[in-house]
């Protein structure tokens, strides 16, 4: 996008700087040496300033959709949409558009539409703004079985376009990513380029995210609202879960009740997400949603030798892990640290036949490189762990039963290195409440 302002003053660069030279002293653990080139996706010289670009959708309820788009021109907030391709005379939905500022950056519109009611597992074509140009979506499944991608830190590299790839191959339904995104890291087109980079695989299945510390782009003087870009470009179902934060939401799919924490707001006993948590958990019914699982960026559990001792990982865990042990989870996925883990279930650091699974799949593909120093010796608690790009599918088969998978990118083939079949804790008679 032709985004105004490219060029940082001075003080802007120099305070960037600084910021990143604090993250590499506290993140010394990782592989410096990028592995494969960064990545920026210009929009083409010839392209129309009105036609949408980086759109993705996300659910919204149990029968509707989000659509969000970018354009330099200003459009009409409308989304058509039809269920058969060249639709003539589709459905109509009108939304709200917006716009910030960063500095001297200043974003395109963004436009945020929500369509529906729509039917499950059906294929929905629809034109964004008035422009001509077609995209399409599937709606997941109305009962079991229903897959999920996960991956976590993706960033803008070569590698990130090799995960991307492979995830694009999977047959997903949902995809979940905890946190971190674009990497822009202050660089306000990088957000843009990176919704470039996702278009072809976000604007056709749902993208459910919560957010990272690369998200946050909290400046001191210069920008003081963190969040900013993030907020903005993608707004997730918050209202809907009786959150008042686009910051920590849930929403629920096809019998799987999914709980999207913010790592980098207030999570302390009290606080608003805290609360939020307390209430949303108690309106969890397993007989209808017999799954649950969180999503956390910094992770509560971690062999790794980076970003130990974080507050975001230590002190949410001593807040929040009572109340998600209590509610059974079964599994908590995680970010922040750009390697592979998985965990036994967990419950104040022993196993723990009632507690949850917990992932951490940071290794989407940023280009920050990767965390290869492990503590040892292994954690009995800790089953697999492997410093290597990738993703992760979730199948949820039925009610009772998920099989996990974790690809590794090997010379760009997606390899599977690590599966495990989980059964719910909601059909556990030991673990009842």
């Amino acid at each position: 996008m032709a985004a105004k302002g490219y060029c940082y003053s001075g003080l802007v660069m120099l305070t960037i700087l600084m910021i990143m030279a604090s993250w590499a002293s506290s993140v010394h653990s990782y592989h410096r040496p990028p592995a494969r080139n960064s990545v920026f996706l210009s929009v083409p010289q010839d392209s129309d300033p009105s036609s949408p670009q980086q759109v993705h959708i996300s659910l919204v309820g149990n029968d509707k959709m989000r659509i969000s788009w970018i354009t330099d021109d200003l459009v009409e907030s409308t989304v058509e949409y039809g269920t058969s391709a060249g639709f003539k005379a589709g459905t109509s939905a009108t939304g709200t558009y917006s716009t910030y500022k960063y500095a001297v950056y200043t974003s395109g519109y963004i436009y945020d539409v929500i369509i529906g009611p729509l039917k499950p597992s059906t294929t929905y074509f629809y034109r964004c703004g008035g422009s001509s140009q077609e995209f399409n979506f599937e709606t997941p499944p109305p009962q079991f079985p229903i897959k999920f991608a996960v991956v976590g830190d993706l960033g803008q590299t070569e590698w990130t376009q090799s995960t991307l790839d492979h995830v694009s191959k999977s047959n997903y339904d949902v995809l979940i990513l905890p946190g971190d995104l674009s990497y822009a890291d202050f660089d306000q087109p990088k957000w843009d380029s990176f919704g470039r980079l996702v278009e072809p695989l976000a604007s056709q299945r749902p993208w459910m995210v919560t957010q990272g510390n690369h998200d946050v782009e909290k400046m001191p003087v210069i920008h003081n609202t963190p969040f900013t870009a993030y907020n903005a470009r993608w707004k997730m179902p918050y209202a809907q879960s009786g959150s008042d934060s686009n910051l920590y939401y849930s929403f629920e799919v096809t019998g799987v009740h999914v709980v999207m924490l913010g790592s980098y707001t207030d999570f302390s006993s009290g606080s608003d997400q805290y609360q939020w948590l307390q209430a949303d958990l108690k309106k969890v019914d397993r007989t209808r949603t017999p799954w649950l699982f969180v999503i956390i960026h910094a992770p509560w559990y971690n062999s790794n030798t980076a970003h130990q001792g974080e507050s975001e990982s230590v002190d949410m865990k001593a807040s929040m892990e009572d109340l998600i042990f209590g509610a059974h989870a079964d599994i908590v996925f995680a970010g922040h640290v750009h390697a592979y883990e998985r965990f036994t279930r967990v419950y104040k650091d022993q196993a723990n036949n009632c507690g949850p699974v917990y992932i951490n799949i940071g290794d989407g593909g940023n280009r920050e490189g990767l965390a290869s120093k492990y503590q040892y010796p292994q954690p009995s608690i800790s089953l697999f762990r492997e410093a290597s790009f990738g993703h992760g599918e979730l199948e949820v088969v039925n009610s009772t039963h998920t099989q996990w998978t974790w690809h590794r990118n090997d010379d760009d083939e997606a390899v599977v290195s690590d599966q495990v079949w989980l059964q719910s804790l909601a059909a556990n008679t030991g673990c009842s409440a």
